[in-house]
Parts: structure tokens; C-alpha cells; sequence
């Protein structure tokens, strides 16, 4: 029986540790797909790297991806919406600061980006993700490393 090789498709656009995905990659031997947009340009020269630019319309990397992955695949990514998308379709996925994403956590997780959302549009404050540091990608590739090998 010809088993599928795992994929590892990631939402480049604002990806704060594509060099850690190829590191891991490389050694499973995964390919790598980052797809972001025309405004994000990628140079990231390896033979098991695909880089893919899209048009830069809303959601346009997510559908990209969607329309794309496999099942069993590996996404990469921050926004729950995708993680959520590609979980249905029998995917792996995983945040950048190492947050694995089930189907057990996701409806939470939307549920709080949906509060979060209307409390902004009343005049709420919303915070930017704060930049990563040593442990959290540390953390990210030991998550990273783990799936890779399931």
C-alpha cells in the first residue's frame, strides 16, 4: 500500500517562523507549500519548498489552501477560520506559537475571536499578537517535530 507523504502547507502572509518549519521539515523529508500573497513576497530557496503567491483579495491565501490540501496534511497557520476549514477536511493544524487546533478546541477558540470582534466594534481595544519568543518557538517546533512524526 502507497502511503501519502504528509504536506505541510503554511499561511505565509505574516508566518513569523517559516525557517523553523523548513528545519523540521527537511528533516521528515515533508514538502513545504507557503502560500501568501502578491504583497508578501517569499524567496525561500530549497528543493522541498514550493512558494505561492496569490492575489491579494480577502481571504484569497485561505482559499488557496483550502482548495489544495489533502487529508492528513499539516497547515500552519494563526486564523482559527482556516484551522477550523481544513480540521473538516481531515488536516492537521497547528499555530505559529505552537497551539495545536482539534476539533475539541476549535468552537472555542471562534467563539472567543467572535467576542473579541464585537467588543471592538463598539470601541473595545484589540492587542496585536505580541512578537514570539525563544520558548514559544522553542515550543513551536517541539509541536512541530511531534506531529511530523505521528
Amino acid at each position: 500500500m502507497n502511503e501519502k507523504t504528509l504536506e505541510i502547507w503554511v499561511d505565509a502572509d505574516s508566518c513569523p517562523v517559516k525557517n523553523e518549519i523548513v528545519l523540521e521539515a527537511e528533516k521528515c523529508d515533508c514538502f513545504v507549500h507557503f502560500v501568501a500573497s502578491y504583497d508578501h513576497q517569499l524567496t525561500i530557496e530549497h528543493p522541498k519548498v514550493q512558494t505561492i503567491a496569490v492575489d491579494s483579495g480577502y481571504q484569497s491565501v485561505d482559499m488557496y489552501i483550502i482548495n489544495h490540501v489533502k487529508e492528513k496534511d499539516l497547515v500552519i497557520t494563526d486564523d482559527y477560520g482556516l484551522a477550523c476549514l481544513v480540521l473538516e477536511k481531515g488536516c492537521l493544524a497547528l499555530g505559529t506559537r505552537g497551539k495545536e487546533y482539534t476539533k475539541e478546541n476549535i468552537s472555542f477558540l471562534l467563539m472567543n475571536r467572535y467576542a473579541s470582534e464585537q467588543i471592538a466594534k463598539v470601541g473595545g481595544k484589540r492587542k496585536g499578537p505580541r512578537p514570539l519568543q525563544k520558548e514559544e518557538i522553542a515550543h513551536f517546533r517541539q509541536i512541530l517535530q511531534k506531529l511530523l512524526l505521528q
